[in-house]
């Protein structure tokens, strides 16, 4: 009978044991998950995420061991944001990382609980995201990288790589909330120059190519390519089309004119999604949005590409050249 009694002992602690595991297991933090947030795709948005996962890392989060990623996107369909932000909501995120002012305000209208980085090109003040770059107040705050402000400055550097042209077009999205704010900058750049800017708008692929095509109709009218999405995901697509009717364009990043563009003047953006990805790390490890100011990437850099400038039949102003942060042979 004793025997019997120890071995059930015996049984009961080793069950204990093995359970114990369990049980400790049970108790530790689920991982958090960062909802992103994006007007475009997956594809698309590819360097955007390794910048966020650099900027994570240096906070000691590491995707997949100690974080997840969830990503939404609306294949450009700008109609589609508010769901998905509010599908990233229902999902109790821990963060909302978002691309660009149109998910900004569509995560905003979602949700006044769950934090929101943002990077932006506009003003984030000027659109009632947040009521001050120092202090933000609220859930959200981010990265502000001066897009819109410079779209006069790429008015007057393309101008003087064709002084001759009277009429300057701007490729822009309707569907953008930045529309308006890109659209006001070079007007009032237009007015000071004395030019006359001609709006294309285009929601599409397919309009995109239209307006290229109207262009080439109006013998080559010089073209501003705004930050939108739409366009910044496409460059080689805009790059071969700008080729294809010989339209002298400037665009917002390096990466048009190391495709073959004939010039670009922007941010870094690799740096400003480095950086909320930082904040989004801070976040996660208590800090409160409201006591996280707006950083602004205000470095922009001037690459122009020669080889394009030949091919249209461009002679590069020495003054211009001199002051490019990079030349392309």
């Amino acid at each position: 009978m004793a025997n019997y009694i120890e071995r059930r002992k015996f049984l009961a602690t080793l069950g204990a044991a093995a359970a114990w595991p369990l049980a400790a297991r049970a108790q530790q933090p689920a991982m958090p998950v960062i909802g992103f947030l994006s007007p475009g795709t997956l594809e698309a948005d590819t360097n955007r995420m390794n910048s966020v996962r650099r900027g994570l890392a240096e906070i000691g989060y590491v995707e997949g061991q100690n974080v997840a990623i969830e990503y939404r996107g609306a294949q450009y369909q700008y109609g589609h944001l508010p769901a998905l932000a509010v599908d990233l909501v229902s999902r109790q995120v821990s963060v909302i990382i978002v691309v660009s002012i149109t998910p900004t305000l569509a995560a905003k209208a979602a949700t006044n609980t769950i934090p929101i980085v943002f990077s932006v090109g506009g003003d984030p003040v000027q659109f009632s995201v947040v009521t001050s770059l120092n202090r933000p107040v609220g859930n959200i705050t981010g990265v502000y990288n001066l897009n819109t402000t410079v779209m006069g400055k790429r008015l007057e550097l393309l101008r003087e790589m064709v002084p001759a042209a009277g009429v300057i077009a701007l490729l822009v999205n309707p569907n953008s909330a930045a529309r308006e704010a890109e659209t006001k900058e070079l007007n009032e750049a237009a007015r000071a120059l004395g030019l006359e800017i001609r709006i294309l708008n285009a929601t599409s692929e397919s309009e995109i190519d239209a307006a290229f095509a109207t262009l080439a109709k109006e013998r080559s009218i010089p073209l501003v390519v705004s930050s939108d999405n739409l366009f910044t995901d496409r460059p080689v697509r805009l790059v071969v089309l700008a080729a294809r009717h010989a339209i002298p364009a400037i665009y917002p990043y390096r990466w048009f004119a190391a495709a073959g563009g004939l010039m670009s003047y922007g941010p870094d953006l690799a740096e400003a999604y480095r950086l909320v990805g930082t904040y989004a790390g801070r976040i996660l490890k208590g800090a409160k949005p409201a006591d996280l100011p707006i950083q602004q990437v205000v470095k922009v850099e001037l690459v122009i590409n020669l080889k394009t400038a030949k091919a249209l039949g461009i002679t590069v102003p020495l003054p211009l050249s001199a002051r490019a942060d990079e030349v392309i042979e």
